[in-house]
Formats: C-alpha cells, structure tokens, sequence
C-alpha cells in the first residue's frame, strides 16, 4: 500500500494541485479536466494496441467457430489449432488485455487523487517544490459545487456510459464479430445497466467526481471514433 501510494497516488495529488495552481481562476474543475486528458494521452498508444488487437481477433471468429465445430469433441486438438491460429495471423490473444491492466491501477489512483483534492487535509501530501494554495476553490467556472452531489452532472455521466455503450456495440457489428445469442443478450443487458448504476452510485459523489467521468468517458468516445477512422484508413490502404 506504501508503494502504491508513493507511486501513484500521491504524485497524482501532487500533480493536480499543481494544475490547479497554474490554471486561471485556481479552479479544481479545470484541473479535474486537464489531469484527465493529459493521463488519457499518455495511454493512448496503449489504448489503440488494446482496439487493434481485438478487432484484429474478432476477424478470426468464424475461423475460430470452425475449428471449435471440426475438433468439438477433442479439446486439446481444438487448443492447438486455435493457437496455430493466432500464430498464423501473429496475433497474441492477450495482447488486448495487457493494456486495460496496466491502465487500471493508475486510473483508480487518479479517481483517489481527485477525493483527496477536495479535502484540505490532503494538502499535507505536497511536495516541497509544488505550491500549497492554502484551500481549494470549489467553484467550478464560478458556478457548481464540485464538492456537494449534482444530479445534472450525474445524468450527463450517465447519458455519456450510455453513448459509449452504443458505440462499442456498434463497432462490434462493424467487425462482424459472432458474440453468440447469450453474449449478445448480456452486451444489450450492459447498454443499460452501467448508465444506471452511474445513476444510483452518482446520486451522492462529488460532482467532481461526476466531471472526471464525464470527461474520462468523452475521450473514450473520441478515442474510439478516431481508432475507427485510422483503422478504416488502414484497411482501405491495404
């Protein structure tokens, strides 16, 4: 726990005060914002690898269903030929995988920094090089609370999971991938379970903490429309 939170935790406080100091108006939204965005550059790279690698995947699902169908009542030649497989097509199944675990820890850690950011307590966490500001504005662009709940910010988090969900399912179709009758249930179930969830778990966070998913998932949405347009480019190209 002492290392995660020398590592990422506190460096993360660190690093959102700081833009909370050097942005006008010393306005803790604003640095909410900016923090999100420069992590979600940072993982980009990752990100694209993770998209590519599924779609690369999902290409291979009817070659996959015939496999399954020829050795279905051999299962390690089923395995052996499913590698082959990937192989074959020098794709690494856990490639896709990787990405989303080494991201995990750190967006916790940033979710964690942005509480901490609006509890003064938490200004003991500073480095001596980075600037204590005495308090943290509230106000964010002078008008909402970032630290009391609000249920328009909680609606819009919520309207954008949902958004999102829309388009995942979307780009799955594009990619002709056979989820199957039970998986593609489940996935239709999800386009409305998260978006209420966000609802009821949103109901009392901070609307800080509402802003940050608002915008984490803003940039999945443009992240993914651009993956789309790049890998569409790709494939014309080729």
């Amino acid at each position: 726990m002492n290392l995660y939170n020398e590592i990422l935790y506190r460096p993360l406080v660190n690093l959102v005060v700081f833009l909370y100091n050097i942005l006008p108006g010393s306005d803790f939204g604003l640095a909410i914002i900016a923090l999100t965005v420069l992590v979600r550059l940072v993982f980009l790279p990752l990100t694209i690898k993770s998209v590519l690698s599924q779609r690369a995947l999902s290409k291979l699902g009817p070659q996959q269903k015939a496999i399954k169908e020829k050795f279905k009542n051999d299962q390690v030649a089923q395995n052996a030929a499913i590698l082959k497989l990937y192989k074959d097509n020098k794709i690494n199944p856990a490639a896709g995988c990787v990405p989303l675990l080494i991201q995990l820890p750190i967006l916790i850690a940033l979710y964690q920094a942005f509480v901490a950011g609006l509890k003064p307590e938490s200004l003991d966490l500073l480095y001596g090089f980075i600037k204590n500001p005495g308090f943290i504005n509230e106000k964010f662009l002078g008008i909402l609370n970032i630290a009391k709940p609000n249920f328009l910010m909680t609606l819009g988090a919520s309207l954008l999971q949902f958004l999102q969900a829309k388009q995942a399912a979307a780009a799955s179709k594009d990619q002709g991938a056979d989820l199957g009758k039970e998986m593609a249930a489940l996935n239709s179930q999800m386009l409305y379970f998260f978006p209420i969830l966000i609802i009821i778990i949103g109901w009392n966070l901070p609307a800080g903490l509402m802003l940050y998913w608002l915008t984490t998932t803003a940039l999945s949405i443009a992240e993914q429309a651009y993956i789309k347009r790049r890998y569409k480019d790709k494939e014309h190209k080729t």
